[in-house]
């Protein structure tokens, strides 16, 4: 097995079966889960040798801040139903390990409870059909100190997820976190009519950079600069969405050729080694976001879990790197894909 496959024994072993499906699980036949995975696998590298690899240097920078190694922990809901620590002990470990932690807008913590022991973080945000929620939640991440929003854009509706259908109840304390004073829960669902136009409305009320995470096209991708995005983050929601979708890998070209350079590009979706890591840098994303492993590591050791994952996924990537012949991030670029 791997790593990463008996770590997510283990939580399995931990976790209340609907909660471990609700994390797990994909939508439909789970086709784009699989193939996040899948995909990766058929990047394959061309090393070269020869080169000074006795210090590798895997620090670099998102958006202007300084990270540990270019993995960041990607939003997730309610991370209370993994841990009683939740987003607090996510964000320690986090933060222990170097890296960024991007805050889910269904948080089953305070953002400001958060924001006071997490090192650097981003708020992703949902555009929900109340907008003075999204006013009110945007406006407090700001004040709390996050770096950059993080639009979700693929979710008009939610994918059908046939592994958690109606077995999973969500505590009305982690539900209402964020939103103590809603009464009518279905003003914070996600809205359907959300445009490009909504990066301009995000980033006036905020003041805060804004990435667009849902993006498996170049011409999306494109647009979303234009309206005054300043990245993008390639995912298709961990195969959580439309399921037949683009794996992100095979997604990740097409958006870094399109953007030529005009904007950050990150990419999500089936992440589980430092060979992915290496390979999506090599495809020319920034950074990479995780999101499963960490929940695996939060259910089984609280934040220590947590930042054993990560510190774990740098060290393996410096591996990866040296073995590639890249003392530095920089050093990771195109010539490393082996086109056939």
């Amino acid at each position: 097995m791997t790593p990463y496959a008996v770590l997510e024994e283990r939580a399995r072993a931990v976790l209340p079966e609907p909660v471990f499906d609700y994390y797990a699980g994909g939508s439909g036949d789970e086709e784009t889960l699989a193939a996040n995975a899948r995909a990766w696998s058929a990047v394959r590298l061309r090393p070269r040798v020869l080169r000074d690899v006795s210090r590798v240097d895997t620090s670099t920078t998102v958006l202007g801040t300084r990270v540990s190694a270019p993995v960041l922990v990607a939003p997730m809901a309610f991370h209370r139903l993994a841990h009683p620590s939740g987003e607090l002990a996510t964000a320690e470990g986090t933060s222990t390990a170097g890296s960024l932690l991007v805050l889910s807008t269904r948080s089953s913590t305070r953002i400001e409870s958060v924001a006071k022991v997490s090192g650097p973080w981003w708020f992703q945000a949902y555009v929900l059909q109340d907008r003075s929620l999204t006013k009110d939640l945007v406006q407090r991440a700001a004040a709390a100190g996050a770096r950059a929003l993080v639009l979700t854009g693929d979710t008009p509706y939610v994918g059908r997820k046939r592994r958690d259908r109606g077995s999973l109840a969500i505590p009305d304390e982690d539900f209402r976190a964020n939103l103590e004073r809603l009464t009518d829960l279905t003003l914070a669902e996600q809205a359907s009519n959300v445009t490009f136009d909504d990066i301009g409305w995000l980033r006036e009320l905020s003041g805060l950079p804004v990435l667009v995470k849902g993006v498996l096209r170049g011409d999306d991708a494109s647009r979303c600069v234009q309206a005054g995005a300043t990245g993008v983050v390639v995912s298709n929601h961990g195969g959580r969405q439309l399921d037949g979708a683009v794996a992100s890998a095979e997604a990740l070209p097409e958006v870094v050729n399109a953007l030529e350079g005009r904007g950050e590009v990150f990419v999500d979706g089936g992440v589980r080694s430092g060979r992915d890591v290496v390979r999506a840098l090599a495809l020319g994303a920034r950074a990479v976001l995780v999101g499963r492993p960490v929940l695996w590591g939060l259910a089984t050791e609280g934040a220590a879990g947590v930042r054993r994952v990560l510190t774990e996924l740098q060290e393996d990537t410096a591996h990866v790197m040296a073995l590639a012949g890249a003392a530095t991030v920089a050093e990771v670029s195109a010539d490393l894909v082996w086109t056939p």
